[in-house]
């Protein structure tokens, strides 16, 4: 059966002659990741543009941050396999669902979203389909793939986070080109007009922000800030993130006692005021091992912050080389050490490139420059188009 877990904070009662989207989401745990936050600030936008929204889960940690303050209706629809008896049932109860609510539109986020809902939504009800696509396949299995390819035909439209996830939809999935649409990330650039006078200009800080997991590649950031002390001994380094991985978390920690870095590395967790955290820093780093396109790039420019990114995912489509920051190879520590000395050397080059970087994130990664491409595509999908 399908549960709703929390009605939302928006009447549905006022949205109920907007076209029904909802969004599929394959878990929401208790911290949550760049797919799922996407999917809530979708949810809370889609009214505005006349749209009602739901979120239907198959797995809900009970201290998820997605009840915090939800805005739309959440529904929980408990599905362990998507092959077995169980999953034959449980897409008998979505088709009612999506009956019952008048869902018009179905946009997934992830694998078990976009195949078995997928498959679902095609074959058992009238909505239209569209597949959110945030990476470049990292955590998929030899089924997933072939499962992609077979039902490359099923969506009715891909939203891909960068031109190098799209071209990874059409390389490899096979997708329709003419399905397959970019859609970056949006800010509320308001939400990021802090002051950086809190910057303590003493010493300089170096932070990143991601939950700490071994594809953030926070291992090389660690190495790299081993070579940047050698000629900035006061440099701070931290690295902003829940812990979803312990393991990899404790060699984290090894890492930093081995290199004698204790005193220039800190691990400040969660953080609940991103904005403040990153003003109060000088650079930003994104050591990453895959992207699909990250918003902590787009966080850190809106901040005024120089970005040093990998090579990888859309983070070269974020980062322009040279004027908002510097691209390095992935897994290089020194690389990475090397684009940060640079910017620590030159302070005002820094400012320069992270005043260039602030003006771009509000041309090209907005809110309203996301939910204007995104809601013309539904409107067009809907009108038949």
């Amino acid at each position: 059966m399908i549960e709703q877990v929390h009605g939302g904070q928006l009447s549905v009662l006022r949205q109920e002659r907007f076209p029904h989207v909802l969004l599929v989401v394959d878990t929401l745990g208790k911290t949550l990741g760049g797919g799922e936050r996407i999917a809530l600030k979708l949810a809370s936008l889609l009214p505005h543009y006349g749209y009602r929204a739901s979120i239907l889960t198959f797995s809900l940690h009970p201290e998820t941050a997605a009840l915090d303050s939800p805005p739309c209706p959440i529904y929980l629809l408990p599905l362990n396999r998507t092959y077995d008896l169980r999953a034959m049932r449980a897409a008998l109860h979505l088709r009612r669902f999506l009956k019952q609510q008048q869902v018009r539109i179905v946009q997934t986020f992830f694998e078990s979203s976009d195949i078995w809902a997928g498959f679902v939504t095609k074959a058992l009800s009238d909505a239209k389909l569209i597949w959110s696509r945030r990476d470049m396949g990292i955590l998929r299995t030899s089924k997933h793939e072939a499962a992609y390819r077979m039902m490359a035909g099923f969506p009715d439209a891909v939203f891909a986070v960068s031109n190098l996830v799209r071209q990874h939809i059409i390389d490899v999935d096979h997708v329709d080109p003419a399905r397959v649409l970019t859609i970056y990330n949006g800010l509320d650039i308001s939400a990021w007009q802090v002051s950086s006078s809190s910057r303590d200009r003493s010493r300089a800080v170096v932070t990143t922000a991601g939950n700490i997991r071994r594809v953030k590649g926070h291992d090389i950031f660690i190495k790299a800030a081993a070579s940047v002390i050698q000629q900035f001994p006061q440099a701070q380094f931290s690295i902003a993130g829940d812990v979803l991985e312990p393991d990899y978390f404790a060699e984290l920690q090894a890492l930093v006692a081995s290199l004698n870095l204790t005193m220039n590395f800190h691990f400040t967790g969660g953080v609940s005021n991103l904005p403040g955290h990153l003003t109060a820093a000088d650079i930003f780093v994104l050591p990453s091992r895959s992207e699909g396109f990250s918003n902590a790039i787009i966080e850190a420019m809106a901040a005024a912050l120089p970005v040093v990114a990998t090579d990888v995912g859309g983070n070269a489509e974020a980062v322009q080389d040279g004027v908002t920051g510097f691209i390095v190879p992935p897994e290089d520590p020194e690389a990475l050490a090397a684009a940060i000395t640079r910017l620590l050397a030159d302070p005002a080059k820094a400012a320069q490139m992270g005043t260039a970087g602030k003006a771009r994130a509000a041309e090209e990664f907005t809110q309203q420059v996301m939910m204007t491409r995104t809601t013309q595509t539904y409107a067009k999908l809907l009108a038949g188009s």
